[in-house]
């Protein structure tokens, strides 16, 4: 087959009409949110706290922001994903670890956490289950097997040994645990949303799919950031208990099923987009609420315990990367073995 065919061809595999149907509700949603923010923030005696009106606004800057550097990726293919979820990771362990103070001593396990750990994982997650055969690997041979216990297994023994050659033994486990943490968020369980890339996706009854994977990965990213905000939605609204007061004031039981049941909703009716029923996507929906919940408070309360209010200071007027994508990175791996165990052969 001629080049400019196959060219074609991979093009129309890695971008389905379906997959710029949704990108094009995304867009046309974000041009509404930032015409009513705009709106309410330049109307007095609204009723509406200003303070609210400003993080809404600095919310939709940032999804303009996550968008734009999506599409970029998707420009350069399931490489370019790689390439760019790889560097998310890199900054989000570094504002992870700059929140929580390592000693001199800890220095060259940081560099291999930095420089050997982290690409080495999204070189492996790149191979796939498909590797290039100019490589000379095994077209078979599927590196799932080593990027799912590269860091939990090999990484997570090595941390402490290497911690402990440089001959500082005061905080240890703290030291080491610190390390460890955040390789296991920042990296591994983000590292599993460009792998969804790699996925062979099937319906329901195993009959393949043959829509876009890069609609599966859309999908999961935009069900996990609104699971976050109807939270707050539904705890302004209704929030009446909290959940855990000392750790985060603003996140409540009733935000939290309110949570659960629009984002399920809402990926209901994005199931068009996915290998999911509508039955199914809500109830990956109601998951991905939950983990993404877990993902909130848990950097809620390390923030707590290091003093600090936010992560980093990336995004100008809405904290650090870290803070943005915590929903991100608890919920991938879930997401990911959920979709691979029953809908992937």
């Amino acid at each position: 087959m001629p080049f400019p065919q196959l060219l074609l061809l991979a093009d129309s595999q890695w971008l389905s009409t379906r997959t710029y149907m949704l990108l094009a509700v995304i867009l046309v949603t974000l041009s509404i949110s930032t015409v009513v923010g705009e709106v309410l923030g330049r109307r007095e005696k609204m009723g509406i706290e200003s303070a609210l009106i400003r993080r809404f606004n600095h919310k939709v800057r940032v999804w303009w922001m996550m968008l734009a550097i999506f599409v970029f990726g998707f420009v350069l293919h399931r490489v370019g994903v790689v390439v760019l979820f790889g560097l998310v990771s890199f900054w989000a362990l570094r504002e992870f670890i700059t929140m929580t103070p390592t000693r001199r001593g800890d220095h060259r396990t940081l560099f291999w956490v930095f420089f050997i750990f982290t690409p080495l994982q999204y070189i492996l997650i790149g191979l796939g289950s498909h590797p290039p055969a100019w490589l000379g690997f095994d077209p078979n041979r599927d590196f799932y097997d080593f990027y799912s216990i590269m860091i939990p297994v090999y990484a997570s023994l090595f941390i402490p040994a290497r911690a402990a050659i440089a001959g500082d033994y005061k905080r240890f486990l703290e030291r080491s645990a610190k390390i460890q943490s955040g390789l296991l968020i920042c990296v591994y369980s983000l590292s599993y949303t460009p792998a969804l890339l790699d996925l062979d996706l099937v319906e329901t009854g195993n009959i393949k799919w043959e829509g876009s994977k890069v609609s599966l990965l859309v999908f999961f990213v935009l069900i996990a950031q609104l699971a976050s905000v109807f939270e707050r939605a539904w705890g302004k609204i209704a929030g009446r208990t909290v959940i855990a007061e000392k750790i985060n004031a603003s996140r409540t039981w009733e935000g939290f099923v309110g949570s659960m049941v629009t984002t399920g909703l809402v990926a209901a009716a994005l199931s068009w987009a996915t290998p999911f029923q509508p039955w199914e996507a809500w109830t990956l929906g109601a998951v991905v609420t939950v983990m993404a919940c877990a993902g909130t408070m848990t950097m809620s309360a390390i923030k707590r315990d290091r003093g600090v209010t936010d992560t980093g200071t990336l995004v100008q007027g809405h904290a650090g990367l870290l803070d943005q994508i915590d929903t991100i990175c608890f919920a991938a791996p879930v997401f990911y073995h959920l979709t691979r165990f029953f809908w992937s052969v």
